[in-house]
């Protein structure tokens, strides 16, 4: 039978949310940082070569590193508030792991 998660509790749930949404925050505030390092490089190395490279430049570094962020803080979410052990496995019952 699976275990009550923490997540269902609305005052945990609250926390643990607004936790992440604070993760994410930061991790855009990084991204910009990292979007102006990025064309900041692009510039001194290569020199103003078309606006189409700038913008699909930033649009790349920020897609990659907000993607990572979410899935990253999705992933510290779930484990961190218990959720990956509330579930129910039926094969990990049949499973021997001596064998």
């Amino acid at each position: 039978m699976p275990q009550p998660s923490r997540l269902d509790d609305p005052l945990y749930a609250s926390a643990a949310w607004a936790r992440y949404w604070r993760l994410m925050r930061g991790m855009a505030v990084f991204t910009l940082l990292c979007i102006a390092i990025a064309l900041g490089i692009l510039y001194y190395l290569h020199g103003f070569v078309s606006i189409h490279m700038y913008i699909a430049t930033a649009a790349g570094v920020a897609f990659a590193l907000m993607l990572m962020a979410g899935l990253m803080g999705l992933v510290f979410l779930s484990s961190g508030s218990g959720h990956d052990e509330s579930i129910d496995d039926p094969i990990s019952r049949t499973i021997n792991p001596d064998e």
